[in-house]
């Protein structure tokens, strides 16, 4: 690796916010999302207009922190373009089910933007919102439906990126309480298991550490349906 990327690895997404190229933007989200679509590409056009709004850039130290409202495609979009991620703690998840971001300095300084109504891809793409349908929500689509779907998405996320900011979301500038950095805490090993634990999240039985799976007691799960409280140990 040239030290270009080793001096800073997010040069070239930094310089194509500045540039505002989000089309370059979304082909580089590709890469962790998997696949274009307008979700993702709403995601890039939040995060471009959101950073160029506040002049930050992060270093994924947490100087910089991104509170999304949601767990669908629009996160991925935020989190390659803002470098903010649930690995680096910069990444705030709030169950809210909003299409919305706000992005925030450690003095609090923030801008929170949030799709507006009657502007999702479901309501610019009727032909795509009843493939959507019968493709993703019901799961009966024929292989070809499944085909021409991916085909129309691809197209939408790269129409979606021309259309005007202030079309789409609404842009507060506003002050909120950030929270602390990240604690780092120490490790354990779980006497039944033997594995490592973040101490925090070790459970004392019989006066011994234990992992929450070897424990048996409830967790937090985020999945596809949000947060929620699994009670039974997952199968390792």
């Amino acid at each position: 690796m040239d030290n270009y990327g080793k001096n800073n690895p997010r040069k070239e997404i930094e310089e194509a916010i500045a540039e505002r190229n989000v089309s370059k933007l979304l082909l580089i989200s590709g890469m962790l999302h998997g696949h274009f679509c307008p979700g993702s590409a709403m995601g890039v056009k939040a995060g471009t207009l959101a950073v160029n709004e506040l002049k930050v850039a992060s270093t994924g130290m947490e100087e910089v922190i991104a509170i999304v409202e949601t767990n669908s495609c629009f996160s991925d979009g935020i989190q390659m373009v803002t470098g903010c991620s649930f690995g680096n703690n910069a990444l705030i998840y709030r169950d809210f089910g909003k299409t919305a971001v706000t992005l925030t300095r450690r003095s609090g300084e923030a801008v929170r933007l949030a799709l507006k109504t009657g502007n999702s891809p479901m309501d610019r793409y009727p032909e795509a919102a009843e493939l959507f349908q019968k493709v993703i929500r019901d799961r009966s689509g024929t292989e070809e439906d499944d085909k021409k779907l991916r085909r129309l998405w691809v197209d939408i996320s790269f129409d979606m990126l021309d259309v005007p900011d202030e079309e789409l979301f609404t842009i507060d500038h506003i002050r909120i309480d950030v929270p602390s950095y990240a604690r780092i805490f120490s490790s354990t090993q779980c006497s039944i298991c033997g594995e490592n634990i973040m101490e925090p999240r070790a459970r004392l039985i019989g006066g011994r550490p234990v992992c929450i799976p070897c424990s048996g007691q409830a967790f937090y799960q985020l999945s596809g349906d949000g947060m929620s409280i699994i009670v039974s140990g997952p199968d390792k």
